[in-house]
């Protein structure tokens, strides 16, 4: 592969004296910029790409005295793209994008090798659509392997632009617009629902505070969060706050499958997409769904761009959509009509 090539200072010819070779951008200081532009730090940067931090500074300063002109103003902890920063990284995601097109499409004639399908996704989706695909890819690919990691939305990004997985399945709002060269494959709706126990029934209740009992007011006062972020728990309370205004935390969880099961054992309620109720291929016991006025969860996989066209991951692609439009969503109960209104923004 071909570097880009800056002119460099040459060396005063003596009588045996020789051109100085002039100074190369490689692939490899493209990526550690492409990495390092797209990070909040040099150390979530490395990372991205399994180096150590000193070896990325390392890279980046080499990349700079090739060019020579800073790529970054360094202030106060932050890298800023300097104008020449802004410049490289148009052209070097475009380059890069490119080799790994060449890579990917030059593996597909590499027969009777093993192709490792690499993916990574949120728990409830891995749980609920994977199995009929990995088992509809076996039979299609018979040579293929997968390796699955459940990771968070941020995590898995930073895999993606890190080219440690090939597949992201995550909420399309749950990251900032991925970068040059990834494409969004919508996968599945997931509609938000709060779950409640069994036994506290909202059917038809217009005013809980006059219509339940005294248990089941305290009961549904009790909410058990789910956050994965600070604007993502923000949106939460705030819809707490506006649908159930004398609520409590009593619980705040890392996953949607641990705040459905503290519902399930009577300690609160939660509100949650509807998959990560689903218990393996079973419905759910033990609870009440009922559907609440916000957006629904839009499951994506987030690819690279050429993966759309080049086999087996445009099979498995199309594979996961016709997973997610064959899922049987568990029963959803009506909205209860004290909490039929608007909410203040998006879950």
């Amino acid at each position: 592969m071909a570097n880009l090539e800056f002119p460099s200072v040459r060396a005063k010819a003596g009588p045996s004296s020789r051109p100085e070779r002039r100074a190369e951008v490689t692939l490899h200081q493209l990526r550690v910029f492409w990495a390092i532009a797209h990070s909040d730090t040099l150390t979530r940067a490395a990372k991205q790409l399994g180096l150590a931090q000193p070896s990325m500074s390392q890279q980046l300063s080499k990349l700079e005295l090739t060019i020579g002109t800073k790529l970054f103003h360094r202030r106060s902890g932050e890298l800023i793209l300097t104008e020449a920063g802004d410049y490289l990284l148009s052209k070097a995601e475009h380059l890069l994008r490119g080799v790994r097109e060449l890579e990917d499409g030059l593996s597909q004639f590499s027969e009777g090798k093993r192709v490792t399908l690499r993916l990574a996704g949120i728990n409830s989706v891995l749980r609920v659509l994977l199995p009929e695909v990995v088992r509809h890819m076996q039979d299609r690919f018979p040579d293929a392997d997968f390796d699955i990691q459940e990771s968070a939305p941020a995590d898995i990004l930073e895999m993606l632009y890190g080219r440690r997985i090939s597949v992201g399945l995550l909420a399309a709002n749950s990251v900032a617009e991925a970068g040059v060269g990834f494409v969004q494959i919508p996968v599945v709706e997931d509609p938000y629902v709060l779950v409640v126990p069994e036994r506290l029934v909202l059917n038809g209740v217009t005013d809980p505070e006059t219509e339940l009992g005294a248990a089941d007011n305290l009961l549904l006062g009790q909410s058990i969060e789910f956050i994965f972020g600070t604007q993502h728990a923000s949106r939460v309370e705030a819809w707490y706050d506006d649908m159930l205004p004398r609520h409590r935390i009593v619980a705040q969880c890392r996953s949607f499958e641990l705040a459905v099961g503290l519902v399930r054992a009577g300690t609160g309620i939660c509100l949650a997409p509807a998959l990560s109720t689903i218990m393996g291929t079973s419905a759910p016991d033990g609870l009440r769904l009922y559907r609440v006025n916000a957006p629904s969860r839009r499951i994506v996989a987030l690819v690279p761009s050429q993966y759309r066209r080049l086999e087996p991951y445009s099979t498995l692609l199309d594979t996961l959509q016709d997973a997610g439009r064959s899922i049987r969503l568990p029963a959803i109960l009506p909205t209860p009509p004290f909490l039929d209104r608007p909410a203040s923004g998006e879950l």
